[in-house]
């Protein structure tokens, strides 16, 4: 019998490959219209905003969106909060002996008080 080379063939496995390319979508409903193919994954970029996705799917081809904002990092300058909560003035501040004195004028009533009950 003569050798055949084709005859014993190794197992030749496939390996599933990703594209890295990026997509354009229109919002959220563009980026859950999109398809993916099972076991792949791909980057969404919204058009109408600042946020992209990354859209997978497993083996069985089940979908999974998953959202993300971004935004511009510049080097030496740190970004302050955009939401600024209220400021105290020094005018809205009372200083101990103020505070002291309020604190004294209250006492007293509140002996009268239980004295009364």
């Amino acid at each position: 019998m003569m050798y055949n080379p084709y005859y014993y063939q190794q197992p030749t496995y496939q390996q599933t490959q990703q594209s890295q390319s990026i997509q354009w979508v229109q919002g959220d409903a563009g980026a859950r219209a999109y398809m993916v193919g099972a076991g792949n994954s791909v980057i969404l970029m919204d058009s109408e905003d600042s946020v992209f996705f990354i859209k997978s799917a497993d083996q069985s081809g089940m979908p999974m969106l998953r959202k993300f904002k971004y935004e511009e990092v510049t080097h030496g300058k740190e970004k302050t909060p955009q939401v600024v909560e209220h400021q105290m003035t020094l005018d809205e501040y009372v200083t101990k002996k103020e505070f002291e004195k309020r604190l004294a004028e209250l006492k007293p009533r509140r002996r009268r008080e239980e004295v009364d009950d």
